[in-house]
């Protein structure tokens, strides 16, 4: 069963009781990467990061030797448009877990020097990053389809940022965003939700309410071609192209798409770019969706001289789904395939907890297994080839990081964008 409340002080509350003796429960804060201004791009990652550092009650040690003292988990991450934090352990120590949750919510220490040591911990991150060429062509290609907007901005953010941003400037974004009215907190578990409401009330009541940020939609444009040179054994490639954002109701018909494209095993594309060329070890396709805008991708690693050809196969397909759409059998398989991966997603508390965290957050509502089910069965034919012919057929962006200049792919910086 799932609760969801309003408290008095601004938190909304979203529970889910399940027969288990595991709780998790997460504080999702509706701010992330792109409400940031350039000269603060890597706070909110930094932020995360120091909540751990400790509050006037605890040390970071003290922190994880009550935490790992009952066997749980703690960890955070941060999103370009949220950032999470959660505790998952036996239901008889929730009481501890959201104890050291609510505390460094609400009164993280960001002492100095436990701020200047995590800058380089931070920037080892960021080092490591660069070190991926499938994690950099990633980031090219955000900036490619959303160029000279946050959303195009690694999360990470930037080394000068990192190394120059000071106490006083952290703790201002923290007073800022980290407010009850831009706050969702999900748990599920053995858990009770009048029990957590009081609580988190006793802590946060009184706090200034606060709300979610105010953004920008990117422009229209994209660039079609972002190419980084690289000295490699193999080339990594992303090609892709805008989508609906997150609370379009073409949403499902989208996901649907996206499984028949490269979303599987069975789909088009590693099928017929891995199954019967052996061209890759893995292609995929995905969809990100954000508040007011989206894109759908394909990202495939294959060797330098099998890169033409591999473009030609996935532009080949985008064009064929763009003018035919899907065939029946594609769809049901598609169907089958998102309902049974939602439901296998479901098997834990920490599972339970980060679904309705995040769609509360930001859907704005929280919708059952069935009900999620019934809107995917009530997708026909004719909707998705609709969203294909609207999404493939749009320009399309392409990022390449290899042992290539941006001349050997002058085809995709043609003014169409149709590769």
């Amino acid at each position: 069963m799932i609760d969801i409340s309003t408290l008095p002080c601004g938190i909304r509350l979203v529970t889910e009781a399940m027969p288990v003796r595991s709780a998790c429960v997460g504080f999702w804060v509706g701010t992330g990467s792109r409400d940031e201004s350039d000269r603060q791009a890597g706070i909110s990652h930094f932020l995360e990061h120091l909540l751990f550092k400790g509050t006037p009650r605890r040390s970071a040690r003290e922190i994880a030797e009550a935490i790992d003292a009952v066997g749980g988990d703690m960890n955070a991450y941060t999103t370009k448009e949220y950032t999470a934090f959660y505790v998952r352990l036996l239901a008889d120590d929730l009481h501890l877990g959201l104890d050291v949750l609510t505390d460094i919510m609400s009164d993280p220490a960001l002492r100095p020097d436990e701020v200047d040591a995590e800058r380089q911990v931070i920037l080892e991150e960021v080092l490591m990053h660069l070190d991926e060429p499938a994690d950099v062509v990633q980031e090219r290609f955000a900036e490619a389809i959303f160029p000279g907007h946050p959303l195009g901005r690694e999360v990470l953010g930037l080394p000068d940022v990192i190394t120059s941003v000071g106490v006083a400037e952290i703790r201002d974004f923290f007073e800022l965003h980290y407010r009850p009215g831009n706050v969702v907190v999900a748990a599920a578990g053995d858990v009770d939700h009048a029990a957590l409401a009081e609580t988190l009330e006793a802590r946060f009541g009184g706090f200034p309410l606060g709300g979610p940020p105010g953004r920008e939609a990117p422009a229209a444009q994209v660039r079609l071609l972002d190419a980084t040179k690289r000295d490699s054994e193999q080339a990594q490639l992303v090609l892709g192209m805008r989508a609906p954002a997150r609370r379009s109701p073409r949403r499902f018909a989208l996901s649907l798409l996206n499984h028949s494209l490269g979303g599987g095993l069975s789909s088009r594309l590693f099928q017929k770019v891995r199954e019967e060329r052996g061209l890759c070890y893995s292609i995929i396709s995905d969809r990100v969706a954000y508040a007011d805008a989206g894109a759908l991708a394909v990202s495939v690693g294959t060797a330098p001289e099998h890169v033409q050809e591999v473009l030609g196969i996935v532009a080949a397909e985008l064009d064929d789904l763009a003018a035919r759409g899907v065939t029946a059998a594609e769809l049901a398989l598609a169907k089958g395939h998102v309902k049974a991966d939602t439901l296998l997603s479901l098997e834990d508390s920490g599972s339970r907890m980060s679904r309705i965290g995040a769609s509360l957050l930001l859907h704005g509502e929280v919708l059952s297994t069935d009900e999620l089910a019934a809107r995917i069965d009530a997708v026909t034919v004719e909707e998705v080839a609709e969203v294909a012919a609207e999404v493939l057929a749009g320009p399309r962006s392409l990022a390449v990081v290899g042992p290539f200049d941006e001349g050997d792919f002058a085809a995709f910086a043609a003014p169409s964008g149709a590769g």
